[in-house]
């Protein structure tokens, strides 16, 4: 049978080069990773954009937000597309726009810029990332040849974050904070241009997109966000502030009135209909708000106070990741022993005793003592809680809904994430002005001609006076974490009711979400 003849009889969409499956994963693999590489690849970068582009602390966390909350709050919808219009086509645009968005925000020369272009990757990883997944199963038959790819799959997830602070710091410090951001070029290239060769076309499924759904509640969130970060700037009274507070409300009810009434929701409120489910989107939701709240004030600890350069910041969190993955490995291990409520309550105090502890943060810690002590207590409490979360949140859920369930999580981190770093924005915002009102005479009293021409400039205190007012604040944004993770333990304490009997019906759940 000669070449064109096997052409004519491929399915349409079929692959051209079929029977390479280690290609084929190593294609999708590569999308998840650049899609996790970017929550904490930029990171690292954040003081080096702050400096280039003239971003406020405060409004330095849009950076963050801009990407985390079009991500989660897209993020089922993106899935839906890809059962509606085909997965690799929708995974090929999502990877496409994720690569031009970044590509945009590495030439960025104004803030605006950088925040449309990362509003863009979030858009772009939303269509992608939960595609990718699904691709697994029309790449793979059912058996240990997908279950060896969804552990790849997995592994790619949990170590993004560990490579993306690495690559983070060896980019900004070798080259500059735009290769964080440049870095996604050659990868997104190669995935478009391997992923028809090696990716078949999935059959399409007839349904309905919410998008109206997916609008106001990613407009609302969007709107509550700004309005926590622009209160930070001027106060509560700020009419702009009151107004985005009174969108929120508009939008969200909206959203909340759609869905009880959209055929085909994006987000099936039946799903908080069951408490252990409801509690167990609480937690993840005010965990990860503490989360992302951390680790965006701690890289601006360790760099701005503490002297850290790029890479060895990026070192200084790898240890974090470590006891993560120790967690996370220890309660899977031990959940159908145990239960999942141990897990939660353990995890979750363990979080509180962590952020709690980074309370104390001064000008003068030490890494040893200030940072890394408190992030390996609450690391581990973030790494009991993440596998029993996911698996909480599939029990008693019916297997076509499987994936709804836990998609429904990981938009709740995402969105989490960002409405956290807002309130913790806020909470440091003002203490931090607190501060320098009192850091000021100090300042005049004893900074050099050259310390006040800079502070002329920039209206920012330089030198010690400036790491007061910069560790005082971060040390009061940490005891609004610590409130969420108070508000997550009293969750898990009160609300969770699942039982060791009741994983026993888990497995196939399970199964069928990753499938």
């Amino acid at each position: 049978m000669t070449t064109s003849q096997l052409i004519k009889e491929q399915k349409p969409g079929a692959a051209r080069r079929d029977g390479h499956p280690g290609i084929a994963l190593a294609v999708i693999a590569a999308c998840q990773l650049m899609v996790v590489l970017d929550t904490t690849i930029v990171n690292i970068a954040l003081p080096h954009i702050q400096d280039a582009l003239k971003f406020s602390t405060t409004d330095l966390t849009w950076v963050v937000s801009a990407y985390t909350l079009t991500f989660g709050g897209l993020l089922l919808l993106g899935g839906r597309a890809g059962d509606i219009l085909g997965r690799r086509r929708v995974f090929m645009t999502g990877i496409v726009l994720f690569t031009v968005a970044s590509m945009l925000g590495g030439l960025a020369q104004e803030p605006w810029q950088l925040l449309a272009a990362r509003v863009l990757q979030g858009m772009g990883g939303a269509i992608a990332s939960p595609t990718a997944l699904a691709l697994i199963t029309t790449t793979f038959p059912e058996g240990p040849e997908r279950n060896r790819a969804f552990g790849v799959f997995a592994a790619v997830s949990a170590g993004g974050g560990a490579i993306g602070l690495l690559a983070g710091g060896m980019l900004t410090e070798w080259l500059n904070w735009r290769w964080v951001l440049f870095v996604n070029l050659p990868i997104g290239i190669a995935i478009t241009l391997l992923a028809p060769l090696y990716i078949s076309e999935s059959e399409r499924h007839t349904g309905r997109f919410d998008i109206a759904g997916a609008v106001t509640s990613t407009a609302g969130m969007a709107s509550l966000v700004y309005g926590f970060i622009r209160a930070a700037d001027d106060g509560w009274r700020d009419s702009l502030a009151i107004s985005s507070f009174g969108a929120a409300v508009v939008l969200l009810a909206a959203f909340a009135l759609i869905e009880s009434r959209a055929k085909e929701p994006i987000t099936p409120l039946r799903m908080f209909a069951d408490r252990n489910r409801s509690g167990t989107y609480v937690i993840m939701l005010t965990l990860a708000a503490a989360m992302f709240g951390m680790f965006f004030y701690i890289v601006l600890f360790v760099q701005n106070v503490l002297g850290y350069s790029p890479i060895r910041a990026g070192l200084a969190f790898l240890p974090v990741t470590v006891v993560i993955a120790l967690g996370a490995g220890l309660s899977q291990r031990f959940l159908p022993v145990l239960g999942p409520r141990p897990f939660m309550l353990t995890g979750s105090a363990l979080a509180v005793i962590g952020l709690a502890w980074q309370t104390l943060i001064g000008s003068g810690s030490s890494y040893a003592g200030g940072v890394l002590g408190p992030m390996l207590v609450f690391g581990f409490g973030m790494g009991l809680n993440f596998v029993t979360l996911t698996v909480t949140a599939v029990s008693g859920v019916a297997q076509h809904e499987a994936g709804a369930a836990s998609g429904l999580l990981n938009a709740t981190q995402q969105v989490g994430g960002s409405l956290g770093l807002s309130i913790l924005t806020t909470v440091f915002g003002s203490a931090s002005k607190d501060e320098a009102q009192k850091q000021l005479p100090k300042f005049l009293a004893n900074g050099s001609a050259e310390q006040k021409a800079q502070f002329a400039k920039t209206h920012q205190l330089p030198g010690t006076w400036g790491h007061e007012v910069l560790a005082q604040g971060i040390s009061m944004g940490f005891v609004a974490a610590a409130a969420m993770a108070v508000l997550a333990l009293g969750t898990a304490w009160f609300v969770i009711r699942v039982r060791k009997s009741d994983l026993e019906a888990l497995a196939g759940t399970a199964g069928a979400t990753a499938g």
